[in-house]
């Protein structure tokens, strides 16, 4: 019988997000770059009223909970953000795939505009 190869992690796609562009640091980036954002990623340390603000200001997205700071700091170069967001992209997706078994909250649906019908008062 052979075994399943080890699983590689996640981290190892971290330096292809540098270069390619698709971090997104800090809640305020997050909230203006909402169209372009593909998930949220908090750390494990952040405060509790923070993680409650960006689950609501983010309950269209994943938000996903893993890391320290430090690791952030190690990972991308970046001091003392506890929220990072990655950009719409197919690494980004392959990120998310590994890391969604960290996901905190289940995105809502946004809703649809309702389509006219054609029996409503005043149409032709």
């Amino acid at each position: 019988m052979s075994n399943p190869p080890p699983a590689r992690p996640v981290e190892r796609l971290f330096p292809f997000v540098l270069r390619a562009g698709i971090l997104l640091i800090g809640r305020e980036k997050l909230r203006h770059n909402k169209g372009k954002l593909h998930f949220v990623l908090i750390t494990d340390d952040i405060a509790e009223s923070v993680r409650a603000e960006i689950l609501l200001d983010f309950k269209y997205y994943p938000v996903v909970q893993h890391y320290a700071a430090a690791d952030l700091e190690k990972f991308f170069g970046i001091k003392g953000a506890k929220a990072i967001g990655f950009a719409k992209s197919g690494l980004a997706q392959s990120i998310y795939a590994e890391l969604k078994v960290h996901r905190i909250n289940q995105p809502v649906t946004k809703p649809k505009p309702p389509v006219p019908t054609g029996d409503a008062p005043g149409s032709i």
